[in-house]
């Protein structure tokens, strides 16, 4: 079985987020980037799965700038057997994008394509169901939990208020969640190794998707900092304040 990862170079997550000062987007310079970390713990899961002898290659795929093979060779680190860089040094949108994963799974022609419930940059969580749609191929998205059959997934889900388990038939696209594992650090032997494994470089046009942008962000704001806190004597002191402040 072949597992197809797409994976996405954002702002690490530790980093504090800037606006530019013309509000027309977020600051990108001199900034700490990494891998997604719902596409981290998908790798990870790929890895496993071709640990236990379920998966016999693992496929990691990025659509970005010429930085974003830092990101596949951290993939490459951790398990994975070879990366495909699709370059684009413009934002992507996520049909787009969807459209670019269609044309490589086709080529490809994995069993199982893992990827991330959505990237903490854009928050868009669309890309895995998208991809799903124009396979047509089932879906199990936010997945807790994963277990393979010789032509079945059963995959458990995260949804509100608990728990699904749903079974779909080989080949599918899965979407990770937080909790489906805890991704492993890549030894430095493992990060050696990565540099001799091969990445294949493309462009969108190799794939005929256009990604030329259909939407245009306006303007970028930081939320509204919070108000100080105010301390009140008794319950009574503190329902007549909210009465006043017209919360109740």
């Amino acid at each position: 079985m072949k597992v197809l990862v797409p994976v996405k170079r954002v702002i690490d997550y530790n980093v504090k987020v800037r606006v530019k000062a013309d509000q027309s987007g977020v600051d990108l310079a001199n900034v700490k980037m990494s891998m997604n970390p719902f596409d981290e713990i998908a790798v990870e899961e790929a890895v496993r799965l071709k640990e236990k002898g379920k998966a016999t290659e693992v496929v990691v795929v990025s659509i970005g700038p010429q930085q974003a093979s830092e990101t596949i060779r951290t993939a490459l680190a951790m398990g994975a057997d070879r990366g495909i860089l699709v370059k684009s040094d413009g934002a992507v949108e996520p049909l787009a994008v969807a459209k670019i994963l269609k044309a490589i799974v086709d080529a490809e022609q994995p069993q199982l394509v893992i990827t991330g419930k959505q990237a903490i940059d854009d928050d868009a969580n669309q890309v895995g169901q998208m991809l799903a749609a124009l396979l047509g191929w089932p879906q199990g998205t936010f997945a807790h939990a994963l277990e393979l059959g010789d032509d079945t997934a059963k995959i458990t889900r995260e949804i509100d208020g608990g728990l699904q388990m749903v079974e779909v038939k080989l080949p599918a696209v899965m979407t990770t969640d937080l909790r489906l594992n805890e991704p492993r650090y890549a030894s430095l032997p493992n990060i050696m190794k990565a540099k001799k494994k091969p990445i294949e470089e493309k462009t969108p046009a190799d794939f005929g998707v256009d990604v030329t942008p259909r939407f245009k962000v306006l303007k970028v704001a930081e939320p509204p900092k919070r108000a100080a806190g105010a301390k009140v004597a008794s319950v009574s002191e503190l329902l007549d304040k909210l009465k006043a402040d017209g919360v109740i």
